[in-house]
């Protein structure tokens, strides 16, 4: 996947060279034959349609389908849509994840405004110039589904009349002991704190300490090393103390401390010590020192891989999750993310606990920046899947308003999340807000307070052997 994510990037890049390069012929000619301050006026209006249309890092092409294959995952029942109404050919009986396989068409406003899916009191958006299948979530309707009485109507585009439903029924895992693997500082907010929020039995484990990019902190008169230093105590701290607003006590919680984009590096070289890029440091025992338990990494505070896998070991021992949540390593491309996933799968080798189900989140996407699509408080339909995934279950953990907000302010208390927004950001989201009507939370300005507050929670389900 990330082969098909760079080679569109490199498309993406031609495109706008060639745009650029007709820009500036334009520009030229129109300087021949009009007064000069037009050319000042074109290069704004050219800048003002870029940030308000052209901006979004998407890297793929809205009339690419979304490939999921749910053959053997869940029963289907194929349906219509009949006067704004869905009516199925069958009954989803008790399934609590419900996906709608649609056909969405964009119309010409739809090209220029995100066009979006009324599901009942909900909503989903997709790309501008959408035209291929997408996946309605469902799931939380099943009352109105079940009574034929469930709305759906597509807003700058046409839903095509035959749809095709896809009932999955999982456990609630929320009654099962649960481990969330945290690569950073605020994961775990982020991906489950609606579900790790309404636990019995929940412990958190964050893998590194979150210290680059500490430019702001420059700010309050530090070098380079010592910003990175403070900010990885703070974003450590976080990771310990910002779960007891979703009742974890800093006991369930672990910090191992080790370097932010550092552990492909450590992958690499399994033996090897990978100090910070940025903080100078190479101990990870400078943030461990509020653990509850003792890690094998204590030891000799070298930052490796195979401290790493060993210190994940002895947390599947000593808390004995049955599920962990953990990234999803084919959709997740953050390289820590994939990693932290892969570090886990070594340490259930080692362990002699064995937990019995995965449930993979994405907190980021290869191909497009901006999903989940659309305002917060509103649904997750499932996200652009250009090239085939494995073929896991999916869950849909519901969220209310309430959890909704508390979530909110969970990110809110997250030190990396704080802060105002860059000015070209700013001057972007207000010609967005203008031109094509999106709106952002009052809750936080960082982009994730849009993405990850809604009244789902996505996991894709896979089952461990033995």
């Amino acid at each position: 996947m990330s082969g098909r994510k760079q080679a569109l990037l490199r498309q993406h890049r031609r495109q706008k060279r060639i745009a650029l390069l007709l820009a500036a012929l334009v520009l030229l000619l129109a300087g021949v034959f009009v007064a000069w301050w037009w050319l000042p006026l074109l290069l704004l209006v050219g800048w003002v349609v870029h940030e308000a249309w052209f901006a979004d890092h998407l890297f793929y092409a809205p009339s690419d389908d979304y490939n999921y294959n749910f053959s053997g995952v869940a029963p289907s029942f194929t349906g219509r849509i009949e006067a704004g109404c869905l009516l199925l050919d069958g009954d989803s009986g008790a399934a609590d994840t419900l996906f709608l396989q649609v056909r969405l068409k964009a119309n010409w406003l739809g090209r220029w405004l995100d066009p979006y899916v009324l599901i009942g009191a909900d909503r989903q958006d997709f790309e501008r110039g959408v035209n291929g299948r997408r996946y309605l979530n469902l799931s939380g309707q099943h009352e109105l589904l079940a009574r034929g009485a469930l709305q759906i109507r597509g807003r700058f585009c046409r839903i095509e009349p035959a749809v095709t439903l896809y009932a999955l029924s999982n456990p609630d895992y929320a009654e099962q002991r649960l481990m969330v693997i945290a690569p950073h500082a605020d994961d775990a907010e982020l991906a489950a704190f609606g579900l790790y929020s309404r636990a019995r039995d929940v412990s958190i484990v964050t893998l590194t300490q979150g210290e680059i990019e500490a430019e702001p902190y420059q700010t309050l008169g530090l070098e380079q090393a010592a910003a990175a230093r403070l900010k990885g105590r703070l974003r450590s701290w976080d990771s310990l103390a910002v779960p007891l607003w979703g009742g974890v006590p800093q006991s369930q919680c672990v910090q191992l401390g080790y370097y932010c984009l550092q552990l492909p590096a450590m992958q690499a070289q399994p033996e090897l010590g990978v100090g910070s890029r940025e903080s100078g440091e190479d101990d990870i025992r400078s943030v461990r020192g509020a653990n509850s338990i003792q890690l094998p990494g204590d030891a000799d505070g070298v930052p490796s891989w195979r401290n790493l896998v060993a210190d994940l070991a002895a947390s599947l021992q000593y808390f004995q999750p049955e599920v962990v949540v953990t990234p999803h390593p084919q959709l997740d491309p953050h390289s820590d993310h994939v990693a932290s996933t892969e570090a886990l799968l070594e340490a259930i080798e080692l362990s002699s606990w064995k937990p019995k189900t995965l449930l993979l989140y994405a907190n980021h996407l290869h191909d497009n920046d901006r999903w989940p699509m659309g305002p917060a408080g509103f649904g997750i339909a499932l996200p652009p899947a250009i090239e085939a995934l494995p073929a896991d279950g999916v869950w849909s953990s519901a969220l209310d308003a309430a959890q909704q907000l508390d979530k909110a302010m969970a990110l809110a208390m997250q030190h990396d999340l704080q802060g105002a927004l860059p000015l070209k950001r700013r001057i972007r989201r207000l010609l967005q807000r203008l031109l094509v009507g999106r709106r952002w939370p009052a809750t936080g300005e960082d982009e994730f307070f849009r993405k990850a507050v809604r009244r789902h929670e996505l996991f894709w389900v896979r089952t461990l052997g033995g």
